[in-house]
C-alpha cells in the first residue's frame, strides 16, 4: 500500500518523473503476487492506483536506491540483516518517523484485522508519505541554496 499511495501523492504533484519508488518484503511471502484485495480495494476507494507485485528485498536495492523504509522495528531488523557489507547509498529506517503522529511510528501490518485496520494504515501511510515529500523537499531546497543541485521539487506544492 505504502508504494501505491507514495507513488499517486507523488504523482499529484507532478513529481513522479524524479522519483523511482518500489516496495520489497523482508519475508519471501507473496513474491510474484498482487497485494492483499483488501489493500487494492481499500486503495481504490480513495482513487488509488495498485500496480504492484511482491518482491523480496535483496542487497542490490541498497545500491539501487536512496532510501528503504520499513514499516516496524523487524522489518527494519531483518533490513539491517539484509544489507551488504561496507558502503550503502539507502539510507534505511523507519517509514513511520516522517509522521507528525508520533502514534504513526510503527504502521501495524493489518493482515489479520478487518477493512476499519485497512483504512487505520491507509491514513498513517498517507500522513508518512506527506512527511518523507515535505523532508525531502527541504533537503532539495537545502542543496539548491548551497548551488549544489538546480532541480526544483517545486515550492509550495507540499503541504501537510
Amino acid at each position: 500500500m505504502a508504494e501505491a499511495v507514495f507513488s499517486h501523492i507523488v504523482a499529484e504533484r507532478g513529481l513522479a518523473s524524479i522519483f523511482h519508488i518500489d516496495s520489497a518484503g523482508t519475508a519471501r511471502y507473496h513474491v510474484g503476487e498482487r497485494p492483499d484485495g483488501r489493500t487494492i480495494a481499500t486503495c481504490e476507494k480513495h482513487q488509488v492506483g495498485v500496480k504492484h507485485f511482491g518482491q523480496h528485498l535483496v542487497p542490490r536495492h541498497f545500491a539501487e536506491y536512496d532510501y528503504i523504509l520499513c514499516m516496524d522495528r523487524d522489518n527494519l531488523s531483518e533490513c539491517k540483516r539484509v544489507k551488504p557489507k561496507g558502503k550503502s547509498k539507502a539510507k534505511h529506517e523507519l517509514f513511520g518517523a516522517y509522521s507528525k503522529n508520533k502514534d504513526d511510528l510503527i504502521v501495524t501490518d493489518p493482515y489479520y484485522g478487518d477493512m476499519e485496520d485497512f483504512e487505520e494504515m491507509y491514513k498513517r501511510i498517507v500522513r508518512c508519505s506527506m512527511g518523507l515529500l515535505m523532508e525531502l523537499s527541504r533537503k532539495e531546497a537545502r542543496l539548491r541554496n548551497l548551488g549544489i543541485i538546480s532541480s526544483n521539487l517545486g515550492q509550495g506544492d507540499v503541504q501537510d
